[in-house]
């Protein structure tokens, strides 16, 4: 019984890991500018499927997973400076709206490119898995954790050492201000853009040896990774870690000892209930606002 415990939480913190760096990049994007990018799953899908299409060209892996994040790095630059920099003026709503056409666009240019077929990508480590009191964790897994731990401990020193860092979080509490001090808060923008699009595709090359990447895998992925963002509370870097996590081990946990066929309504379902007794999510800022 705690044999099968253990490997139900194996495979939820696995994905949920997936789903924090996912949530990231969401929460990069929201607190530079306070859109929700919702082609944020179509970068996870870029960076799989790009990596398998270059491990089929004899390209060494490290070198594919470079060229497959640098391509998903100027595809962010690019959504932002042809589709959100254009409409800087406009409404949130109008620039939410233009992230769901930018993903649109993406997965159908995917679906010409690569075809509706799923492709499978080997794992990066010799043995496929280790037996651990019993439950079996796939070395994959372990590079997943490992990968999110890093660029999750990176993110945070780039965040609290680095200049660019607190530029961009000077620009979310307060783009006028942050304008009147000299930054420049359409490059910030941009560069939250190029961020949470590095944090997709890594999310999507680690995870594809373990669930397979195609040309749609990034709508069902992204929208995890928006709901991991909403449960720890859009804006918090600890929120969407912590959400991610929850929502992957809730995700794993059901499909284990109820059943599979229900392993998606989980994300919808915890987003309800938690946003119901916290409407700004596990971590979210609490605000005062005068009426």
């Amino acid at each position: 019984m705690f044999a099968e415990f253990l490997q139900y939480l194996f495979s939820g913190v696995t994905i949920g890991a997936t789903y924090a760096l996912v949530a990231l990049g969401f929460t990069l994007v929201y607190n530079a500018s306070h859109v929700i990018n919702f082609a944020q799953g179509e970068f996870l899908m870029i960076g799989g499927m790009s990596t398998v299409s270059l491990l089929a060209m004899g390209v060494p892996l490290p070198l594919a997973i470079a060229m497959a994040v640098a391509l998903a790095a100027v595809l962010g630059v690019a959504l932002h400076k042809l589709a959100i920099a254009p409409a800087r003026k406009a409404d949130v709503i109008t620039l939410i709206i233009i992230t769901i056409g930018a993903s649109i666009f993406l997965r159908g240019l995917a679906q010409i490119i690569w075809g509706k077929e799923f492709h499978a990508m080997p794992s990066f480590s010799a043995t496929e898995s280790v037996n651990v009191l019993g439950a079996v964790m796939y070395t994959q897994s372990l590079w997943v954790l490992a990968v999110a731990g890093v660029l999750v401990l990176l993110l945070a020193l780039f965040f609290t050492r680095t200049l660019m860092g607190k530029a961009i979080l000077a620009t979310s509490m307060n783009p006028g201000a942050a304008r009147l001090m000299g930054i420049r808060t359409q490059f910030v923008l941009m560069l939250a853009f190029m961020l949470a699009a590095v944090l997709g595709a890594m999310a999507g090359i680690m995870v594809a040896p373990v669930t397979l990447t195609a040309y749609d895998i990034g709508i069902m992925l992204g929208l995890k990774g928006f709901v991991a963002a909403a449960i720890g509370g859009m804006g918090s870097g600890v929120g969407a870690v912590v959400g991610g996590l929850l929502l992957g081990i809730a995700e794993a946990m059901t499909a284990g000892y109820i059943s599979s066929d229900y392993k998606d309504a989980v994300a919808f379902l915890l987003i309800l209930l938690i946003l119901f007794f916290m409407p700004r999510g596990l971590f979210g800022a609490r605000v005062a606002e005068r009426v």
